[in-house]
């Protein structure tokens, strides 16, 4: 008989578990002994603080990351099918949103494997919740290209799609370049156009604001190395 494959949240910084996760979840992780993670140090630490049963050194440790190859990334799977659960925690979140944990989810439909997606905090909807955006038209359009040559027409596509379809475009970014993107929006976005900078989401600094970019242009706010979501209606 298989196993199942579980989609375990992690929390989105160092918050109080209980503030984001269900006592379903720390059930359901001391069935399990073999863990798909991004950093091994990091899981074995959400897991210590989970306070996990069996011994951290006894769990067994699978490295996912863009650069494993297919067949590799397929063996991961090998415990289920030898009657096992494993798990699969990102690095913060949900598993397999804007994370590599996607390729696994898709080898685990095409074998058949059942898969349980655990509930958690996932920075995308939190964001989308508290914007005062369309919650019903929206896109994830994951990392903007770094380059202003390229961003630029980017942001300019995405600002034409969200007024003539009302859709809220949402955008993740690595923390220590937040400030550069926020600069990019407020250089080429339309000065009525609404944006939502939701930052360390179910953390105590948690801070969202939603104004004009206009308004924006006259705000100080640091929010370098600071994980934050960004969504625009305009």
């Amino acid at each position: 008989m298989k196993g199942k494959l579980y989609l375990i949240p992690n929390t989105l910084g160092d918050s109080d578990l209980n503030n984001v996760l269900p006592p379903f979840n720390i059930e359901i992780i001391n069935t399990i002994n073999h863990y798909i993670v991004e950093d091994v140090r990091t899981a074995r630490r959400f897991l210590s603080k989970c306070g996990i049963k069996t011994k951290i050194d006894d769990l067994q440790f699978y490295l996912l990351n863009k650069h494993n190859p297919s067949e590799e990334i397929h063996d991961f799977l090998a415990p289920i099918m030898q009657g096992n659960a494993v798990g699969i925690i990102s690095e913060a979140g949900c598993p397999a949103v804007a994370d590599p944990g996607a390729e696994i989810v898709r080898l685990a439909h095409e074998a058949d494997i059942e898969i349980v997606p655990l509930v958690g905090p996932s920075s995308i909807l939190l964001a989308l919740m508290a914007s005062g955006f369309n919650g019903q038209r929206f896109a994830f359009n994951g990392y903007l290209p770094v380059k202003d040559q390229e961003r630029t027409p980017q942001l300019k596509k995405d600002e034409q799609r969200s007024r003539t379809e009302g859709q809220t475009q949402i955008y993740i970014e690595t923390p220590y370049r937040n400030m550069q993107l926020l600069k990019a929006m407020v250089d080429c976005l339309n000065p009525g156009t609404m944006l939502c900078i939701a930052t360390d989401l179910s953390l105590e600094t948690e801070q969202i604001k939603t104004k004009t970019i206009k308004d924006w242009k006259s705000s100080k706010i640091d929010i370098n190395k600071r994980p934050s979501i960004f969504l625009f209606m305009s």
